[in-house]
């Protein structure tokens, strides 16, 4: 999953989750978005496409409305323009940080040369523990690479919701500054160390710059002054420090009894000292960085457009049930009772819920008691839902034979489900959970033996949530495969 298209399915399933209650984001919202993206990938489409253009589908409408989660989207984008600043600004601190001196003379022993030098080489050797220490995983972040993400990309004005609050977009934003963070921290960590890379070549590159443009326009004298050191041993540590220098340019390192005539107040033009420094912050430095700059940009690239999302939870599973051209044609067979309306209402609602929101639900006359047998066939695409009343005792001979026969009917992709309307007993036996129970231990036994998994529901007093949960653990196993 690319990037863009990760932050919008991960805002729009923020606020999904969050609006329980459908106050915001209502269920004809959530259906609509869902036949339209099926419209426009069409239904063999690949899930992940159809998923993305459902979120960027959903923000639309959002945005009509209230503009504080598709701000906040916005606001969590990455931001190019910061890295760009920042690589430039590091070139103009290189360019004006590299005062070689008032009195236009250079200690070879002490240039601003041996501080990038030196750090450098520190930061390399802590990337290469960092990489043995994690056995190849990514490193925490430290606190450069987090000031960068703080810049780069941003939550914005995001406020934890008050106690008591109903409008469930702050839950919503909340929810999503969480799972962005977790879905695209290694990204962010990523593409944070390659402008850093590229800010230290940068650097490098500007106090390169600097001191030759000085050089240019002044001459320059190398020198070296130490309390300790003597002229042997600072041709031997000069050796050492500009060894990538002299192997690059060819130009060794001046004798002994030169390096004494260097010594303060002596000095000697600084041109070919000049140029062991860039050549040895070149080798060292520069292509280093960016190389390493190259190495993690790819990686980045291939982690911006393959972001983790998991399609097989039961959020997308529900949504990829939506996933055709028309509307899923689902149909309630009632067995021995006729529901009231307020009961047709909700399972409706739930049933158009489980399929994703893109479903037609069509209520066929109830099945009198003992014409079992020979149930209506169901068009091949079609989920067929057996409904019974809990108030009813079921029997093998009468209510598993009608199981049986639409079992006969069901298709593989078309799955049976088996709903139990517990409202007309609640009505005779209130809350006697115990018998309650009872009853339902007799509906899952006759179930069982029948191939089926009864879900019970009060749909005159519903709880949808708990309903919504049941139902979809009961149709993950159905639902089509994730390609």
């Amino acid at each position: 999953m690319d990037e863009r298209s990760a932050l919008q399915i991960a805002a729009v399933r923020a606020l999904e989750e969050a609006d329980r209650a459908r106050t915001t984001w209502t269920d004809d919202d959530r259906a609509w978005a869902s036949r339209a993206a099926a419209q426009i990938v069409g239904e063999h489409a690949a899930p992940s496409a159809f998923i993305a253009r459902r979120a960027t589908l959903a923000l639309e409408r959002i945005a009509t409305r209230s503009n504080a989660l598709p701000r906040t989207v916005q606001a969590w984008l990455w931001r190019p323009w910061v890295g760009v600043a920042i690589v430039i600004a590091a070139f103009a601190l290189g360019v004006a940080a590299d005062h070689i001196g008032s009195a236009q003379r250079i200690n070879v022993l002490a240039p601003p040369i041996l501080v990038l030098v030196v750090w450098n080489l520190a930061v390399y050797a802590a990337l290469g523990a960092g990489y043995i220490v994690h056995y190849g995983d990514a490193a925490p972040p430290g606190p450069l690479r987090r000031a960068v993400v703080r810049m780069a990309a941003t939550r914005g004005g995001t406020r934890r919701p008050r106690e008591g609050d109903a409008d469930p977009v702050p839950r919503a934003l909340v929810a999503l500054a969480h799972d962005w963070i977790a879905i695209a921290a290694p990204l962010y960590a990523m593409r944070a160390t390659r402008i850093l890379h590229l800010a230290a070549a940068a650097l490098a590159a500007g106090v390169l710059i600097g001191m030759y443009a000085r050089g240019i326009a002044f001459e320059y004298r190398a020198t070296w002054e130490s309390t300790f050191l003597d002229a042997s041993f600072v041709r031997t540590l000069l050796t050492v420090f500009y060894a990538p220098g002299v192997w690059l340019t060819g130009t060794a390192v001046p004798d002994v009894a030169q390096i004494d005539a260097m010594r303060w107040p002596g000095s000697t033009n600084a041109a070919s000292w000049m140029h062991l420094m860039a050549a040895t912050l070149m080798l060292v430095v520069i292509l280093p960085r960016l190389l390493l700059a190259l190495a993690t940009g790819l990686l980045e690239r291939h982690r911006a457009a393959r972001l983790p999302i998991a399609l097989d939870q039961p959020y997308f599973v529900r949504l990829l049930r939506g996933l055709h051209d028309a509307p899923v044609p689902v149909r309630v067979m009632p067995y021995s009772f006729t529901p009231d309306p307020a009961a047709q209402s909700t399972l409706t609602a739930l049933l158009a819920r489980a399929v994703g929101g893109n479903a037609d639900v069509e209520l066929t006359p109830t099945v009198a008691y003992g014409a079992e047998a020979a149930p209506l066939p169901s068009p091949p695409s079609t989920w067929t839902v057996a409904l019974f009343s809990l108030a009813a005792t079921p029997e093998s001979e009468t209510h598993g034979a009608f199981l049986t026969a639409l079992n006969a009917h069901a298709s593989s992709n078309a799955p049976l489900l088996v709903l139990v309307d517990e409202a007309g007993l609640r009505a005779r036996l209130g809350d006697d959970i115990t018998r309650l129970e009872a009853r339902r231990a007799l509906w899952r036994a006759l179930c069982s033996d029948h191939h089926g998994t009864p879900l019970f529901i009060d749909l005159v007093a519903p709880d949808l949530d708990a309903a919504e949960r049941e139902l979809d653990a009961a149709l993950t196993p159905m639902s089509r495969p994730l390609a």
